[in-house]
């Protein structure tokens, strides 16, 4: 990683939050599809589901959490908003202890295959996180 050193004074904040904002836009993995992610769609379920052609199928339709069974042409997948950022990282670590894919954006997750998520996230941005499903013994 390169380590920039900014004169005193010689940058406005503005200048590096722009800087930030061109970083964010990009890849941000080098193409792998992983890793850092790109700005991601905001919206409501409906909206974020449009976004990907599909008609959700609610399943949970709390003020906190709305989650939906979705299926387009790239396939089947489920759509969870929340109402904070704090409920959707609360909601993904308890989900991560199942494994799986999660594409995640800002009070936003999709949950599927790995290839159905590469194909949302060129709709809807965002970041792809993994996790291990861990069984104890005894």
């Amino acid at each position: 990683m390169r380590s920039m050193v900014w004169a005193a004074g010689a940058v406005s904040a503005t200048t590096i939050g722009l800087v930030i904002a061109a970083g964010l836009a990009g890849d941000g993995d080098g193409g792998s599809g992983a890793g850092r992610g790109r700005v991601a769609a905001t919206g409501s379920l409906e909206q974020l589901a449009a976004r990907v052609e599909c008609a959700p199928d609610v399943q949970t339709d709390a003020a906190e959490l709305r989650q939906a069974n979705c299926r387009n042409g790239d396939g089947r997948f489920v759509l969870a908003t929340f109402a904070t950022d704090r409920g959707e990282r609360e909601w993904l670590n308890q989900a991560k202890d199942y494994g799986g894919s999660y594409l995640v954006g800002r009070k936003w997750v999709a949950v599927a295959e790995p290839g159905v998520l590469r194909a949302l996230r060129g709709r809807l941005g965002g970041t792809v996180e993994k996790s291990s499903h861990h069984t104890s013994t005894g």
